[in-house]
Order: structure tokens, then C-alpha cells, then sequence
């Protein structure tokens, strides 16, 4: 299933919990799932994040030099 799919399917989780008028299964299934998802998301979000390369400069014939970027842990 591809990220937008995921999300897609999260916020319909999200939508039917927040009316309310499902049974305590019903919403403990969905949960289960809404955290599986989110997961999923996470992971995909965590290795697009790695393949972003940043762009260190240009030369004069319009060359890009890049590098990987690198998230910043505070």
C-alpha cells in the first residue's frame, strides 16, 4: 500500500472515531489498525527522509554538487 493509500485510510479511522457511534470493538480494531498504519507512514517518511540530498553548490558550467543528507538529533 503506498503512503498516500495509508494516510488516506488513517484520517477515515480518525473520521469514524471521532463520531463516535461505532461499538468498543469496532473502534479497538480500528485503533490497532490507525497504529499500525501510523507506523508504516513513519518508516516510509524515515527512508524518504535519507534519500533527500541537499545541494551544496554550483559551478560555473551549472554542475549541482549534493550530499545526503543528514537528520539533525537535538
Amino acid at each position: 500500500m503506498s503512503f498516500e493509500k495509508r494516510l488516506k485510510r488513517l484520517e477515515e479511522i480518525v473520521e469514524k472515531m471521532e463520531e463516535g457511534e461505532i461499538s468498543l470493538d469496532d473502534s479497538l480494531k480500528l485503533f490497532e489498525e490507525g497504529v499500525k498504519l501510523s507506523k508504516e507512514c513513519n518508516q516510509d517518511l524515515d527512508k524518504a527522509e535519507k534519500k533527500v540530498q541537499s545541494l551544496v553548490s554550483v559551478d560555473a558550467e551549472g554542475n549541482v554538487a549534493t550530499e545526503d543528507f543528514e537528520a539533525e538529533v537535538d
